[in-house]
């Protein structure tokens, strides 16, 4: 017992860190009021240096995982199957989330202040979509205003490298190494975030009131009842999908092992090893789950997509937005993928990945990224429950689509 213990202590140890930051941030708030503005910087310099290292991050991770694809361009079919269940699964997970956001709206409890935000420049829809996805000149793609212009350039990089060959290996090199180099700045930078995410938090409540400590309870408990529903109901239509009534009970009998492992952990990489005995225990066939899980773990999020959409549209409400536009919400969907895939194979990636939803939607930054990443904090433990889990039964679907794989 006292191994687990320590176990979960480790595996928890950063969200228990950030939330002791915010709790005793909220105490200072409480406590002095508008005299907390003098602790403000600290802060300011936590996001400073989020903002400094997001830009060569985002570059060599993503340059550097898609340089390293030789083994999966093998696997044709059976790749392109389980990259359209994952899109699915994602896309579904999000709409549920905006179902819950509409049924029990949030934005009667938001007591933010209504501050104005950066619109996008006006003009058509084909100037507005290019300058979203492209920059005009190199130096600009190191702004993070131009952050889905960095992605796309990032995989034409690692694509180009990876058809480069022999001759590309030794920036491949360059970019793993680069990639190392930033994963391990990011940890030092993050080690600093209780400190300035309690700053943030003393300043919000010293000035805002307490009744800010109330306005993020709807926003979990919708979140959380969500994710709830969610998993029980559509993971069990899922898993018929995947092969009817036995392959319902096939997959809710061998799944609490790596449920409790996602929950235990926190972590989806973590979850792997007892994700790929459930799914051989399953009697999925082993290509299929040896490809499935391992890349689910970074590509396939399903709770970070809820948890993506629950940030924006609590960012909409805060800033007085509309969300209700057909138009908001097919962006948003589509951010939600690119953030669910981003986010992946950064750590603390959740973080990164709003930051592209902040700034497509102008909103200010150092007022929008600290309350998604408050958010992101707590509900943190049932994202990764969908995340981790989710990848047991899209193995499940992809075993049946692909190889017709009967229970």
């Amino acid at each position: 017992m006292e191994v687990k213990k320590i176990n979960f202590l480790q595996s928890y140890s950063s969200i228990l860190w950030l939330l002791g930051g915010i709790i005793i941030g909220s105490i200072f708030g409480l406590v002095f009021g508008e005299d907390v503005l003098i602790i403000k910087p600290l802060g300011d310099i936590f996001l400073n240096l989020l903002f400094t290292a997001i830009i060569p991050l985002i570059f060599f991770t993503i340059g550097s995982s898609i340089a390293n694809l030789e083994r999966t361009e093998k696997l044709g079919k059976l790749f392109f199957i389980m990259i359209l269940v994952f899109l699915a699964t994602i896309l579904i997970s999000a709409i549920v989330m905006i179902c819950a956001v509409y049924l029990f709206p949030i934005h009667e409890d938001i007591a933010i202040a209504r501050v104005p935000f950066e619109e996008i420049t006006s003009g058509s829809a084909g100037d507005q979509i290019a300058k979203l996805l492209t920059a005009n000149d190199f130096f600009e793609l190191l702004s993070r205003k131009s952050m889905l212009a960095l992605i796309i350039f990032s995989f034409l990089i690692g694509f180009a490298t990876l058809q480069s060959g022999e001759k590309g290996n030794a920036f491949k090199s360059f970019l793993d190494s680069g990639n190392e180099v930033m994963k391990q700045l990011l940890n030092i930078i993050m080690k600093f975030a209780p400190i300035g995410l309690g700053a943030y938090f003393a300043y919000q409540v010293g000035v805002f009131g307490p009744q800010l400590l109330g306005v993020y309870a709807k926003p979990m408990a919708v979140y959380y009842a969500a994710c709830i529903f969610y998993f029980f109901v559509f993971f069990s239509l899922y898993a018929l999908v995947a092969g009817g009534k036995i392959a319902f009970k096939v997959f809710w009998s061998n799944n609490i092992t790596p449920s409790l492992t996602a929950v235990g952990t926190c972590s989806s990489i973590a979850t792997i090893p007892a994700n790929l005995e459930a799914a051989e225990k399953m009697g999925i066939p082993a290509h299929v789950r040896n490809l499935v899980i391992p890349l689910g773990a970074p590509l396939h999020k399903d709770g970070s997509s809820m948890s993506s959409i629950l940030k924006i549209t609590f960012l909409f409400a805060m800033f007085g937005k509309d969300f209700s536009d057909p138009m908001t919400i097919l962006l948003v969907l589509g951010i939600t993928v690119v953030v669910s895939i981003v986010e992946g194979g950064i750590p603390n990636g959740g973080y990164i990945g709003e930051i592209l939803a902040i700034t497509v939607y102008g909103f200010p930054m150092e007022q929008a990224l600290p309350v998604a990443m408050i958010l992101g904090t707590l509900v943190d433990p049932i994202a990764t429950l969908l995340n981790a889990n989710g990848d047991v039964i899209c193995s499940m679907m992809v075993s049946r689509f692909s190889e017709k794989t009967k229970w």
